[in-house]
Parts: structure tokens; C-alpha cells; sequence
């Protein structure tokens, strides 16, 4: 077997020389491969660390710098664009997916699946950021439309021409976990172990994930437009219901409905399912903008040892 290995790298000068021996260690024995190392905007000195690597390693290490920090999908979209090898995995520079795992991807994987997932069944984060994962995990089951979604991990294996379906994708906003779906519906999922994080914090806070979440909903899902119309038609229903509640009234009792707090409450609610839905709308609307304006979702600076550059 032949394996392209991508890691996202930010901020990790530190790891990286364990990293790549733990790799060179699991995976030498059991197959060819190359180690693509994107820098994403780090501002330590992991790309000199990256440049050392590259020239000790024998060319198995392909090191390549970003201009800027454009987030971790983007980054993993640049790498697996300059594969050479049939099988792509991916896994983070934190070493909380340890290497001797990948094996077991690689077996599932030869099992006929294009996708395969290695998830910890277990979750070693704190409540905030267990909470904010599965709000993650449910906006990915809503964009790639597939139960596979609440395994999704950044520990991944694929076969490398499933990029065809997304070569010309453009946009900033990426996920490559959708962008797969766009290519087969064969995801399969194995339990790995997860080590604790040996240096420094993770980058995705509560927050991160959260906003990682609605990006996803309204970039790759019409999912919030469904609802701000079935919010929209509940609260029709709702409308109809009071003013047959009032003519009732009348005609039985021969007078109205009394009272400002009544309507003021009643035009509040009104206001606001309007406001929600043009919200959503306008989210959508943004979305659209930023793909008209044709950002790219990546830029390389620089690669070590020169490699050709794709868009």
C-alpha cells in the first residue's frame, strides 16, 4: 500500500520531532508513503522545525507554508490536493491520535469502504467542549446527510481520487468531512484511542465550535431556511387561531379582546419571527457574497523541497 499522510500544523514547534518519529515508526513497516506538513500561519518556529524535517527525512516529508492562518479544513484541503499516493489519512500535530492507530483504518478501509473515521468512544474534553462538539456533529449530519456524521474525526483515511468531486471548490469556507459526501455514501467508522494533548491547548475553544457549527449549517445546509419557513408557517397557525379566538369572542360576548399588554405581546412575537427569518436569510446571503467574491480557500507561500503548486 501507498499512503499520503496530511497533517494541518499550527503553533506545534515543539511536537513535531516526536511526530514525525511516531510516524516513521507505525507506518514504515507497514507502507510507502509521504508526510505532506501544511503550515497554517503559525507563529512560532514550526516551519523552520518543518524545513529541518524535511531535509533529514529522505523526502518522505513534504513541508508546505500558508501565507496566512485560513483554519484547519483549509489547510487539510491544500494537502490532500497535492497527494501523489491512492490513500489519503489525515490526523492533527497534537499527537491525541497516536500513529500505531492508523493501522486499523487501513484495515477497515480494505474492506471495500471509500471513508473510514477513527473515533474515540469515550470523549476527553470538559462539558463545554463536549457540548459544543455534539452541537458540531449534529450541524454535520444536517450538511452531509448521513448518520455517519456523529463519528466524523479529524483522524480520517479516504481514497484519494474521491478529491475529483470537489478539484474545483473554491469557496473559504471548507469542511472537508462534506465536501466527502460529495463523492460516496461508503463511510465506515473503528474505535481508536486517544492520548492526552503532550503540549499546549487546543485551538477550538466553545466558541470556535459553535461558530464552526452554524458556518456549516449555512454553508453546506438548507437547514435553517427550512425551519425559519416552518417557524414562519407555526406562527401563521398561531395568527389564525388568535383572530378566531377574537371574532369567537365578539360574537359571543359582544366585545374584544381588552388590553395593550395583549396585542404589544402579540406584535413582539410577530416582530420577531420576522427578524429570525431575515437573519437567516441574510446569513445565506453573506455566504453567497464571500463565494462571488472568489476568495480562495488557501495560499502557499512556500514548500520545502519545491513542490508544484496547485489552486
Amino acid at each position: 500500500m501507498t499512503l499520503s499522510i496530511v497533517v494541518p500544523v499550527h503553533n506545534s514547534a515543539e511536537i513535531l520531532p516526536e511526530l514525525w518519529r511516531q510516524i516513521e515508526q507505525a507506518v514504515r513497516p507497514l507502507a510507502e508513503y509521504e508526510l505532506i506538513m501544511v503550515d497554517d500561519g503559525s507563529l512560532d518556529t514550526s516551519w523552520e522545525v518543518l524545513t529541518q524535517l524535511s531535509g533529514e527525512a529522505g523526502g518522505r516529508i513534504r513541508a508546505v507554508q500558508l501565507t496566512r492562518n485560513y483554519g484547519q479544513h483549509n489547510a487539510l484541503l491544500c494537502g490532500i490536493r497535492l497527494a501523489r499516493f491512492p490513500v489519503v489519512l489525515t490526523l492533527d500535530d497534537d499527537l491525541q491520535h497516536p500513529p500505531d492507530e492508523i493501522p486499523k483504518l487501513l484495515h477497515k478501509l480494505e474492506e471495500g469502504y471509500d471513508v473510514v473515521y477513527g473515533t474515540d468512544p469515550q470523549g476527553q474534553h470538559g462539558f463545554l467542549r463536549n457540548l459544543a462538539s455534539r452541537i458540531t456533529k449534529l450541524a454535520l449530519q444536517s450538511a452531509m446527510g448521513a448518520q455517519i456524521a456523529r463519528q466524523v474525526s479529524a483522524f480520517r483515511a479516504f481514497r484519494t481520487p474521491l478529491r475529483g468531486a470537489f478539484d474545483l471548490y473554491r469557496s473559504p469556507l471548507v469542511s472537508i468531512d462534506v465536501l466527502l459526501t460529495w463523492a460516496t455514501t461508503r463511510f465506515a467508522s473503528v474505535p481508536v484511542r486517544t492520548n492526552p494533548r503532550l503540549v499546549g491547548r487546543s485551538g477550538y475553544s466553545f466558541r470556535k465550535l459553535v461558530a464552526h457549527a452554524l458556518n456549516m449549517m449555512t454553508g453546506f445546509s438548507i437547514l435553517p431556511l427550512q425551519l425559519a419557513s416552518l417557524v414562519g408557517f407555526a406562527f401563521t397557525v398561531f395568527g389564525l387561531g388568535i383572530l378566531l379566538f377574537v371574532l369567537i369572542r365578539y360574537f359571543l360576548q359582544g366585545d374584544s379582546v381588552p388590553g395593550f399588554p395583549f396585542m404589544a405581546s402579540i406584535i413582539a412575537i410577530f416582530s420577531g419571527v420576522q427578524l429570525f427569518a431575515l437573519g437567516v436569510i441574510g446569513e445565506y446571503l453573506a455566504r453567497m457574497h464571500f463565494r462571488i467574491m472568489d476568495r480562495p480557500p488557501y495560499t502557499i507561500r512556500r514548500t520545502s523541497p519545491d513542490l508544484p503548486q496547485s489552486p
